[in-house]
């Protein structure tokens, strides 16, 4: 026989007081309880920081009945998983079907038996706690595997950045800037980490630039430019078609992150809006740190040169609407900038621990 939990909540909902004395009788000895005389009331219970852990929920009550109060807590994530137990005079077979089809695990008609309450509410709070464990099982497994692939991805990434760069910090830079910039432009969260997590693939098709075009010290020749400009293709083609959203989004930065708002940019001459918004922030970024950053064929610009070159490029090259995001977090970009400075050597970027 499953053993009462003291600490489970029970709310119970009922606009008759009595009835709520009933139950409160029967339970207060086994569980804590909350009480509601109003639908809305339940609700607003449901959604605090303190959710109840199972709803015994009356149906005819006025304004707000016990089906939409229901409805209502199925329909949103937060409350949706919470066990409701209809407890009611009305014992029709048609509304015992309704109210299970609502989400409803079970249906208690009145006047309420105290062992058949207290024996179905330790089923349910049973299943309950068990579903509870089960998916916090998978969300730990679930961000185990995630945090892999987050590092694989970044480790292929900087696979293809070691070949210009000697210490590959580079896409930790982009990444954090893209970050702050996608959030200073309204993106949301998932948007923004999606971006974060997806942009350090962004150059991976160096891998397959020949050394004597991508280490070339000079300027590229025209023929040179074609086979470098094959890069974003090839990095797409790498990362390969997906189902999951995460390589999806890094095979568009890859490929598109050279697109440039006139649509003068490769491999496709996207055009404004055409380019996907990930990607125009992803170039943003690589830009910026591309032109303040060292390299052996060229000097690493003054940060106010590299600002007014990206300010002279607005509609052009970039995105007129990200360029005074992009100025908000400049001072944020800049301390990342030292953070991860290539004088320091390859580092590692701890925020994805």
């Amino acid at each position: 026989m499953t053993e009462d939990n003291p600490q489970s909540t029970i709310l119970l909902v009922d606009d008759i007081a009595d009835n709520i004395d009933i139950l409160n009788a029967i339970l207060l000895p086994h569980y804590r309880t909350r009480v509601a005389l109003s639908g809305e009331k339940a609700l607003r219970i449901a959604n605090s920081a303190n959710p109840p852990d199972l709803i015994l929920l009356d149906i005819m009550m006025p304004e707000l009945n016990g089906y939409d109060v229901c409805r209502q807590l199925k329909a949103n994530p937060d409350t949706r998983d919470i066990p409701v137990i209809f407890v009611t005079a009305m014992n029709e077979m048609e509304d015992e079907k309704l109210g299970l089809e609502l989400g409803a695990v079970d249906y208690i008609t009145k006047p309420v038996s105290p062992p058949i309450v207290l024996a179905r509410l330790r089923t349910h709070l049973a299943l309950y706690d068990q579903n509870r464990e089960l998916a916090r099982q998978v969300g730990e497994r679930t961000a185990e595997l995630f945090n892999t692939r987050q590092q694989i991805i970044r480790r292929l990434g900087r696979a293809a950045e070691f070949r210009d760069n000697e210490t590959g910090n580079h896409i930790i830079r982009m990444s954090h800037f893209c970050r702050l910039i996608g959030t200073a432009a309204g993106l949301g969260e998932k948007s923004v980490e999606m971006l974060y997590n997806a942009s350090p693939m962004h150059d991976v098709g160096k891998i397959g630039i020949p050394d004597h075009i991508l280490l070339k010290q000079g300027k590229l020749d025209d023929e040179e430019w074609v086979i470098m400009r094959q890069h974003p293709q090839i990095g797409a083609d790498i990362i390969g078609q997906h189902t999951d959203e995460l390589l999806q989004t890094a095979a568009m930065i890859a490929l598109c992150h050279h697109e440039k708002w006139d649509g003068s940019g490769y491999p496709n001459s996207l055009k404004g809006e055409d380019i996907p918004l990930l990607a125009r922030i992803a170039s943003l970024a690589d830009v910026f740190d591309a032109l303040t950053t060292a390299r052996p064929y060229k000097k690493a610009w003054s940060v106010d040169d590299a600002v007014s070159f990206i300010e002279s490029q607005a509609g052009s090259h970039f995105d007129p609407n990200l360029i005074e995001p992009f100025k908000r977090v400049l001072p944020d970009m800049l301390r990342i900038r030292e953070e991860f400075s290539d004088s320091l050597g390859a580092l590692e970027d701890h925020s994805l621990a």
